[in-house]
């Protein structure tokens, strides 16, 4: 089991929660990020700048039994698809039964967009999400050592 973080948008105390995390389990921890970012760890892959080059290279790294950290609901469609476990940064686990509405509402966001509409964005990072982040990833960790 390894645990991979779609690094390219991670926050940086979500990476350090996982790089903790897992040293207490000997769990490697796999950052995956474009060269336009300065990510330490010990298992980094750096890719180019490319549309989904980061994805593509966590899609190819996930096995089924790993978990995953990102925030790309299309990754973690994929991900759940090769039986990985997928939180997003804010301490939410992707479930494979709700993925598809997530899915059907980012698109139809998204044409609202092109069609001149605003959304609003994501809302500001709190501590509240670190410890609801560390608390996620922690379950999943007790759960897939058991």
């Amino acid at each position: 089991m390894k645990i991979i973080v779609d690094a390219d948008a991670c926050p940086k105390s979500v990476l350090q929660i996982c790089i903790r995390l897992a040293s207490q389990r000997a769990i490697p921890v796999w950052t995956v990020a474009s060269f336009n970012h300065n990510i330490v760890s010990d298992h980094h892959i750096v890719v180019g700048n490319s549309s989904q080059e980061a994805d593509i290279r966590v899609i190819n790294l996930a096995q089924a039994g790993d978990i995953a950290v990102t925030q790309d609901w299309g990754l973690a469609a994929m991900l759940l698809g090769k039986g990985v476990k997928c939180l997003n940064p804010i301490g939410k686990e992707f479930n494979p039964a709700t993925i598809e509405f997530l899915l059907e509402e980012r698109e139809a966001k998204a044409k609202f967009r092109r069609s001149g509409g605003r959304t609003k964005g994501p809302k500001k990072r709190t501590s509240d999400n670190d410890r609801q982040f560390e608390d996620c990833l922690k379950q999943c960790l007790d759960n897939c050592n058991l």
